[in-house]
């Protein structure tokens, strides 16, 4: 039956089609459906409600061959979102073209042509943003069926290299993806469905589209002329009939070509090798968007000219620049031509939408370019989470990983093993040694390597596979400190001082446990981010973040102690190193930076801590989960891994349960945070970055310090005082907000 009804229905649909020529007809069915030889038809739609109306809620009709299984496998029909077949014009490419719905040329009148070539080239943009954000080629791009038939066109110039780059441009973009396997976020992205994505001369795209830029230059440069109305038609062709019209079109046509040409040059120079194409990708994302702001300058004239096509009902879906439907789509025609193609309709970007995701896709990719190659590994991490802040596309992340991890190189030339010694301040001697083929150290790399690529990842993606490596990265450290113990057993720590490959490991094992913290600091704030955590919640988040970021700083600072190799510091414990490391003059301003922000986790910790013992609030109260699970589903992985050792539910209590506001005020981590905040600007002086993030932070500080004050002083007094928590300074650390109810 339901066979019977649905290819009554598309036969209704398929006549329609043949009545208005681009409209997307609705699904409609015959009421008057003929019966077979061997079939009696019955309408039992009446029978049908009945029967739903005699249903209460909850119940379901169940039979001997109808059950709750039944009905949640079977197969939904006569749904436009659900029935792949009922919204379908056509069976195939062939009838499709057969039908007309992909003339060549697009119409026999020049002026009509040329409009309705812009739109294709327009609707094809919003096709190909939609597609970066995450849906397939066959239901974007590949509805275009001049793509499926790229022979058909090679009769139109303009039509045939405009398509022939956009197949060349998708090819450059899935390539870069696939290989830096980012692609696992978006499992739509790379499906190709045997869709006809390379063809023979596609190499040849740049070229192509020069040679019609180039004609349509000197149609543009020809009609510009005060003479161009008596040159004949045998000098310079125009591009279309209507002179009046030359100057608009061919500047609506060359912007859009130029840009598909600057763009495709952009991928093209980011493939290059160890960067040495970044400067030239950065002059072609120039272009680019100067091209792009041209494109916008062109609505005006195609809307003042959109006679020539047939216009569209939703102003705000609108694909084109000129507001008509573009000729030579079927959205649906490859849902049933590929198995893969889910089978609910999919909603395109607006052209202008399209337009300003090309534009941040540009901007990031111009970021990308910025960054300077021979950097640090530690200064590529801090690159990436500034990158990140961005908020970038699948596309722009790809290239970031893409440049720094590079054939199991860093940047494509330094062998990991060298840029780890680098970072761990490793002495020379050791680094072109054999230890560096030891089991142990190329894991160790191939894991900075797994944590460049991860960082590189949408945040959702990236925080779910920083909390599984981090026992990795803890097992690594574990592994290399027995390889010191077998090898060179318990000698005393003047032989140890004096054996550089102790030194060496010694080193290392620092840097490892240092990255170990960054990425569970790094996870933690992630959080923040993805908004997982409640209000609740934060006492517990930043006393995780408070007692990480101290065993971060210890890492940090022995580390630069070690390669300054100047003052050893002896006879201090390393929680007492960080308890003063504010008063010390001779402490990096990254460390100092980073006591910067304990000073503020401690103070979020004590000041919520308070607020819970004192008034009540910001208790972790629920009907399902008590406070102790909240904890270990929070921080599993961090205890799984035991980062840091010793860290528990009890002793986050221990720590919180006699927090009150005298005491708090006494030692006021605010106040601390801000002076250092203040006194850090002239270090980082150069850096942008750094001098908005100090700024943040002192904000933070200052209007905490203040709500502190204020409700030490009048919340006993004044009941209807309450505060919240927001955001509004900086990513991850909350600044509170004191009102009256």
């Amino acid at each position: 039956m339901e066979q019977n009804i649905n290819n009554n229905g598309v036969a209704e649909q398929v006549s329609i089609n043949e009545q208005g020529t681009y409209v997307q007809p609705q699904p409609h069915l015959n009421p008057s459906i003929p019966s077979g030889e061997q079939t009696v038809w019955a309408d039992v739609s009446s029978l049908l409600v009945s029967a739903c109306n005699d249903l209460q809620d909850g119940e379901l009709i169940c039979g001997e061959n109808f059950n709750l299984f039944a009905a949640m496998s079977a197969l939904e029909i006569m749904d436009p979102k659900m029935d792949s077949g009922i919204v379908c014009r056509y069976y195939s490419v062939d009838e499709a073209i057969e039908d007309g719905a992909a003339p060549v040329p697009l119409s026999l009148n020049k002026t009509v042509d040329v409009h309705c070539i812009i739109d294709v080239m327009d609707h094809l943009l919003s096709c190909e943003a939609t597609w970066h954000k995450g849906h397939s080629l066959a239901q974007t791009i590949f509805s275009c069926i001049y793509l499926l038939r790229p022979d058909r066109t090679s009769s139109h110039a303009l039509l045939s290299s405009y398509c022939t780059i956009i197949r060349a441009t998708c090819n450059a973009v899935i390539s870069v993806v696939s290989d830096t396997r980012t692609h696992e976020e978006e499992d739509l992205f790379l499906i190709t469905s045997g869709l006809p994505l390379k063809k023979d001369g596609d190499e040849k795209c740049l070229s192509m589209v020069n040679v019609v830029e180039e004609t349509v230059s000197r149609q543009l440069n020809a009609c510009k002329s005060p003479s161009h109305k008596k040159r004949s038609i045998e000098d310079i062709e125009p591009l279309q009939t209507n002179l009046d019209l030359e100057e608009g079109y061919c500047k609506a046509v060359l912007c859009r070509l130029r840009f598909r040409k600057h763009f495709y040059h952009v991928l093209a120079c980011l493939r290059r090798a160890q960067g040495r194409g970044l400067d030239l990708a950065r002059k072609h994302i120039a272009s680019s968007l100067v091209e792009l702001s041209n494109m916008l300058k062109t609505e005006e004239f195609l809307r003042l000219n959109r006679k020539y096509g047939m216009c569209e009902n939703n102003v705000e879906d609108i694909t084109t620049a000129s507001g008509c439907q573009p000729v030579g789509f079927d959205s649906t025609l490859n849902t049933r031509l590929s198995a893969p193609t889910p089978p609910r309709a999919i909603k395109l970007l607006s052209w202008k939408k399209a337009i300003e995701y090309f534009e941040k896709l540009l901007h990031d990719l111009d970021f990308v370019c910025s960054h300077p190659i021979d950097s640090s590994f530690e200064g590529a991490l801090r690159f990436v989470v500034e990158f990140q802040k961005l908020q970038p596309d699948l596309v722009a992340r790809s290239h970031l990983q893409l440049l720094l991890v590079q054939d199991g190189k860093f940047y494509g030339r330094d062998p990991m093993f060298a840029v780890i010694c680098k970072a761990a301040a490793v002495p020379e001697i050791t680094k072109n040694h054999d230890i560096q083929n030891n089991e142990s150290f190329v894991h160790l790399g191939q894991l900075a390597i797994t944590l460049l690529k991860i960082l590189c990842t949408n945040s959702a993606w990236q925080r779910r596979q920083l909390g599984k490596v981090l026992q990795d990265w803890r097992i690594i450290h574990m592994q290399l400190e027995l390889a010191v113990r077998k090898e060179f057993g318990e000698n005393s720590s003047t032989s140890i001082e004096e054996n550089v490959f102790i030194k060496m490991y010694r080193n290392i094992l620092n840097w490892i446990e240092e990255q170990t913290y960054w990425i569970a600091f790094r996870f933690l704030i992630l959080g923040f981010e993805l908004e997982l955590y409640s209000p609740s919640e934060y006492c517990m988040v930043y006393w995780y973040i408070y007692i990480i970021l101290i065993k971060l700083g210890e890492k940090i600072h022995l580390r630069m102690i070690t390669s300054s190799e100047t003052g050893k510091r002896k006879g201090k414990k390393k929680k007492e190193t960080m308890k003063d490391v504010a008063k010390d003059p001779s402490i990096p301003p990254a460390v100092l930076l980073l006591q910067c922000h304990i000073y503020l986790a401690e103070g979020l910790t004590l000041m919520i801590a308070a607020l819970r013992n004192e008034q009540g609030v910001f208790q972790c109260r629920g009907p399902f989960n008590t406070e102790q699970e909240r904890f270990i589903q929070h921080f599993e992985h961090l205890q799984k891994a035991c980062i840091p050792d010793h860290a528990s539910y009890y002793s986050f209590r221990d720590y919180t349960d006699h927090a009150l506001f005298n005491t708090l005020v006494v030692c006021n981590y605010f106040k601390e945070a801000q002076r250092i905040a203040k006194e850090l600007r002239s270090s980082f002086s150069n850096d942008k970055s750094k001098l908005a993030e100090l700024r943040h932070l002192e904000q933070v500080a200052e209007h905490n310090g203040i709500a502190l004050n204020l409700v030490s002083r009048l919340g006993s007094l004044d009941p209807s005082l309450k505060v919240s928590f927001e955001f509004n300074h900086h990513s991850h650390f909350a600044t509170a907000v004191v009102k009256r109810s």
